[in-house]
């Protein structure tokens, strides 16, 4: 069949494209990564104490896991698409991202000298990024899972999206059982922890979502 002839055919009896679906498929995905990252982190290391419950910075990481994780996911449904704008979900990211360092940064100013060191490193500086790797990647799966489905063109990029955002809503369950209660840390190991994820779906990105 000549080609011309199978794409006009294919135009015909395609019908109107489906409304949201690139929502419809990575909303159910990120809530289910969500709620596996909560239960696996609760499972692996139990939910905090209610003294703990009530201290702002658990509330700082859990606003600064969701807010970045809804930034990486409109970024994500973005790249999920043949053409689309990246530059507004883009810099949502950026501007999560350095918002959460900047306000490291000055309460890491406003610490005194002999107690920075231990807000910087905290007691688990050295597992905190991979245990939050950890638990992102059931939503990773999740996630290039529904992009694959979709009509990714650039799979490296949405790759790293989706891997920042499953990052995020590993985050998110983590948040619930870090013992850690210094916002530098958050803005430096959380995010450590998110990035290495998007480094994973990178590298996954164009062997996984290529057509």
């Amino acid at each position: 069949m000549e080609t011309d002839r199978l794409m006009d055919m294919l135009a015909r009896e395609a019908g109107p494209a489906p409304r949201a679906a690139v929502a419809r498929r990575l909303a159910p995905v990120a809530l289910a990564g969500a709620v596996l990252s909560i239960a696996l982190a609760f499972w692996l290391m139990g939910p905090l104490s209610a003294a703990s419950l009530q201290s702002p910075t658990t509330w700082i990481k859990l606003a600064y896991a969701v807010s970045l994780a809804l930034a990486a996911g409109l970024l994500t449904s973005r790249l999920a698409r043949p053409i689309a704008r990246l530059k507004a979900p883009g810099l949502m990211v950026m501007l999560v991202v350095t918002t959460m360092a900047v306000f490291g940064a000055v309460m890491f100013s406003q610490t005194p000298a002999e107690q920075r060191l231990g807000a910087l490193l905290g007691q688990t500086w050295l597992s905190c990024p991979w245990t939050l790797v950890g638990l992102s990647l059931p939503a990773l799966a999740g996630v290039l899972w529904a992009v694959r489905g979709l009509a990714p063109t650039r799979p490296r990029q949405a790759g790293w999206a989706g891997g920042l955002f499953a990052g995020a809503l590993g985050a998110v369950g983590y948040a619930l059982v870090c013992p850690e209660s210094s916002s530098v840390f958050v803005a430096v190991w959380y995010t450590a922890g998110i990035v290495l994820t998007g480094l994973i779906g990178r590298l996954l990105g164009p062997v996984v979502l290529r057509w």
